[in-house]
């Protein structure tokens, strides 16, 4: 992987701050990727595609700064699965939300149809297990599997939850830290792990914050678009039912927003919900909660026990998750 192919930010800086091995063990992590998608017959198409599409790498590249320098083969291949299971779990959303669009361009869904994109999901899930068995890295295979099962946790909240617009803010963390949080820490968990057991937990909160931070950002650009930046119409999780922060921070400020019907809305619809939620000055409440998960997450770094380096690379790629979305 060479830096910025995929994604400027908060790859690049991380990339040009690091020494050789950083590089070095994404490019290993891409080669493992390629070679586990490949020449399994009719799949293959649309998952070497997927893979092509792009993406941050941010959960690859937080299991090699967690191991470090000295990260081997076993950091190397928790970087592989950590990433397959993500870009299954992408795969299946994309399947249940009947997604058009991912990252500006059509999802497997929408080329080549439901059962083809959930057989896909499937095989990437599989194969993110297999790349660790054959190894026989049962703790990690542990720690995954427990990650996959938060994953498909969370998917089932945020379809028990569509079209609430009751939904508790609790309940919105919750299902953020099993979706999207849970897969950062594993990757910080598992990093850790191939080099110091003792260790890896007091990374998974880091990991934690930073997923949420990261999910919350993500949601307020849903809301604040354009188009062209994310990829997918303004308003999308809108159209989903899927109820974000910065609904649920708008209706508290304006309570006539609960009227809203989200199953009645289309494109137009979901555009002047996005334009009432900002008014609100809800999109500035929501990123600075964001903003002060990620102070919360850098500051915990302290009682990780890694050498200052790796502090502070972890640190920057913390930062990036705010850099992105600014």
């Amino acid at each position: 992987m060479t830096p910025g192919r995929s994604a400027p930010e908060p790859v690049t800086a991380v990339f040009e701050s690091a020494g050789a091995w950083l590089p070095g063990g994404l490019a290993r992590v891409e080669e493992g990727l390629l070679a586990a998608v490949e020449g399994d017959g009719p799949l293959t198409g649309d998952a070497v595609a997927t893979l092509e599409a792009g993406g941050k790498r941010m959960r690859p590249m937080l299991v090699l700064l967690c191991a470090g320098p000295e990260a081997g083969p076993a950091a190397i291949r928790s970087a592989v699965a950590v990433e397959l299971v993500h870009m299954a779990s992408l795969v299946h959303d994309d399947v249940l939300d009947r997604a058009p669009l991912r990252r500006g361009r059509p999802t497997v869904y929408a080329e080549s149809g439901r059962e083809q994109a959930t057989a896909l999901g499937d095989r990437l899930f599989s194969t993110a297990f297999g790349v660790l068995a054959d190894a026989g890295d049962r703790s990690a295979i542990s720690e995954l599997s427990a990650t996959a099962v938060d994953l498909a946790r969370g998917e089932l909240m945020q379809r028990r939850g569509a079209f609430d617009l009751s939904l508790p803010e609790r309940d919105y963390l919750e299902r953020c830290r099993l979706k999207t949080g849970r897969l950062f820490a594993a990757a910080c968990v598992l990093g850790r792990s191939s080099v110091n057991p003792d260790q890896a937990e007091a990374l998974a909160a880091f990991g934690n914050r930073i997923g949420l931070a990261f999910q919350m950002l993500d949601d307020v650009l849903d809301v604040s678009g354009p188009a062209e930046r994310t990829g997918k119409a303004r308003g999308t999780d809108l159209l989903d039912g899927t109820v974000t922060l910065p609904l649920i921070v708008a209706i508290a400020d304006e309570p006539d927003l609960a009227g809203v019907d989200l199953g009645q809305l289309d494109e137009a619809g979901a555009a002047l919900l996005c334009d009432r939620i900002t008014e609100t000055g809800a999109l500035e409440q929501v990123r600075s909660r964001a903003t002060g998960l990620i102070e919360e997450a850098k500051s915990g770094l302290a009682d990780a026990a890694l050498d200052p380096e790796q502090a502070r690379l972890l640190e920057l790629i913390a930062d990036g998750v705010v850099l992105r979305y600014s």
